[in-house]
């Protein structure tokens, strides 16, 4: 098995051997494509979870409890990732990352496909949600598998004066994945009768899914088995450590960098998932016409994220994320009201929510990646959006919509709010000891 994997690595490397640099705009376009893929799969499973699941799978509940309970199987991806990233580190450090992100995104794809088979419980009864669980785990399991360190190569490989504007490259994913979903989504559900969309129309989303997967394959492996990539794991700049050793040396480190981009992880789904599913439960909005209002934010978001890149290179990383978190802590105090305020007050909510979005997200990642020694930078930062996505965002609609609807719109900001207390106190907490390391220096 050993020497099969090692012969698919050398197979892969001879077919894209004419790629033998590792240049930051090369890397930047295979980032860019894996991460809109990802997340392409990610929305088109969260629009998925508020108008499609709730009433194939749990159609004998009441329409929030259906939810609810949709919800709660959304949140299993969350929980799976650091167990994908602890397998697939193994996977990685015995047989290659060519072949890792071959068994990543074959999972990836083939768990995202299964979902659109999925039969309803009229069909099979509550084996329905039980099917779709395991298919959401594969999904959790596969994009800790999918990590292959891209966006840690393009931060080596960038000009030191500009860390900031490479580091949102790897964001631009999000909206654009989200743009795409919402708009696949909002055709079907706005053209299709009801009957023809519940029973059809919305499983087309995940085949093209699967598509796309195949082409973010290549894109990805066409820059992992560079040269210039392997020579770094020779000099162990990204070395896939084991994680109980990664924990164990950069335990501290990893809890920081979890906790520090809280607020643009919680508001992330604030502005994706919990609007879609409170605008669809409580008001007369059409669905496809509110997805399209995301799609709008979206486009406000991706030029927030750029922006965000040249203010980070101005003012600093952590300057940015310490204002932001600022700034969506007094969103959270007002914002989820507008939710209530027609269309207009849901453009405000949405396009407003969007650029304090992108002005965070921009920066998240990796935000403390400079702290972890080189031995294990690559498993740690793997892990530290594992947790980060899990603590900020895999229970934020669950915790939003269930606040919501038992308290009214205004606490569901607390979520958002809990968020952006986290950061700001993980950016001060970063800066005290950062301080506290130059004064002891010599």
């Amino acid at each position: 098995m050993p020497h099969a994997a090692a012969t698919a690595d050398q197979d892969v490397g001879q077919f894209h051997s004419r790629h033998d640099q590792a240049n930051p705009a090369e890397i930047s376009i295979g980032v860019v494509i894996g991460r809109t893929s990802e997340f392409f799969d990610f929305f088109v499973y969260a629009i998925a979870s508020v108008i499609v699941f709730p009433r194939l799978v749990f159609p004998h509940h009441d329409a929030l409890t259906a939810t609810l309970l949709s919800f709660s199987i959304f949140a299993l991806a969350f929980i799976a990732r650091p167990f994908g990233t602890a397998i697939f580190t193994a996977v990685d450090r015995r047989h290659g990352k060519g072949v890792k992100l071959i068994i990543a995104l074959f999972l990836l794809g083939t768990s995202t496909v299964a979902i659109a088979f999925l039969p309803g419980y009229e069909d099979i009864g509550v084996f329905s949600a039980a099917f779709l669980a395991a298919a959401r785990i594969g999904q959790g399991l596969a994009w800790g598998g999918a990590w292959d360190g891209l966006a840690s190569l393009l931060a080596i490989n960038s000009p030191p004066h500009k860390r900031g504007w490479y580091a949102m490259i790897p964001q631009l994913g999000a909206p654009l994945g989200l743009m795409v979903a919402a708009g696949l989504f909002a055709f079907f559900a706005g053209n299709l009768s009801a009957d023809d969309f519940f029973s059809w129309g919305w499983r087309y989303p995940f085949f093209v899914a699967f598509a796309i997967n195949v082409v973010a394959l290549f894109a990805r492996l066409r820059i992992v088995v560079t040269p210039d990539y392997a020579r770094l794991f020779d000099t162990r700049d990204l070395h896939p450590a084991p994680v109980i050793k990664s924990i164990r040396h950069e335990g501290k480190n990893i809890a920081i960098g979890a906790f520090a981009p809280l607020a643009s992880f919680a508001l992330f789904h604030m502005v994706t998932v919990f609007p879609l599913s409170w605008v669809f439960l409580y008001t007369q909005e059409n669905p496809a016409r509110f997805l399209i209002i995301e799609a709008v934010g979206a486009v406000f978001g991706t030029a927030a994220i750029v922006a965000s890149g040249l203010i980070a290179d101005r003012v600093g990383r952590r300057s940015l994320l310490l204002s932001s978190a600022i700034a969506i802590a007094a969103y959270s105090g007002f914002a989820p009201q507008l939710l209530d305020a027609g269309i207009v007050g849901e453009s405000i909510y949405m396009i407003v929510g969007f650029i304090l979005l992108g002005l965070s997200f921009g920066q998240s990642s990796g935000a403390v990646a400079s702290q972890f020694s080189k031995n294990y930078r690559y498993t740690s930062s793997a892990l530290t959006a594992d947790l980060a996505w899990l603590f900020g965002a895999g229970f934020a609609p669950l915790a939003a919509l269930l606040l919501a609807a038992n308290f009214g719109l205004i606490s569901a900001g607390a979520y958002l709010l809990s968020g952006a207390v986290c950061t700001i106190l993980a950016m001060m907490f970063i800066r005290s000891r950062n301080r506290d390391a130059q004064q002891a220096g010599p």
